[in-house]
C-alpha cells in the first residue's frame, strides 16, 4: 500500500459516513492473505488517481470488517462493490482488469 495512495481505508466506523458523503463509490473488500487480491491492489490505487474529485474508491479488509463483509454478503474476495447515492448498483466479484471497473464507475457517473 503507498503512502500517496488516494483510496480511503473504510471500516465500520466510517463507511456509513463516506457513501452518505459521496455519490459514487466503489469498494474493495480485499484480504491480505489474497492472491487475487494483491493483483488488484494496484489496479485499485491506478483507479483512485484516475477517479479523484468524481468518485470515491475505497478499501475494506475484510478480516478487520468482518460486520461490513456479512452485511453485503461477500462470500468470495476480491468482490469490488459500486454505490450511487448510498445504494448498491453493481458487483464485482474476482480480479477484473481496470478498464472494466472503470467502465463501471463511468457508467453510474
Amino acid at each position: 500500500m503507498s503512502e500517496n495512495a488516494k483510496y480511503v481505508t473504510l471500516t465500520g466506523d466510517n463507511f456509513d459516513r463516506v457513501l452518505a458523503d459521496n455519490p459514487v463509490v466503489a469498494v474493495d473488500f480485499w484480504a491480505t492473505w489474497c492472491g487475487p487480491c494483491k493483483m488488484l491492489a494496484p489496479v485499485i490505487e491506478e483507479l483512485a488517481y484516475d477517479f479523484d474529485g468524481r468518485a470515491v474508491i475505497g478499501k475494506v479488509d475484510v478480516d478487520e470488517n468482518e460486520d461490513l463483509a456479512r452485511r453485503f454478503g461477500i462470500m468470495s474476495i476480491p468482490t469490488v462493490l459500486i454505490f450511487k447515492d448510498g445504494q448498491l448498483v453493481d458487483k464485482h466479484v474476482g480480479f477484473r482488469q481496470k478498464t472494466q471497473l472503470a467502465d463501471a464507475i463511468n457508467s453510474v457517473l
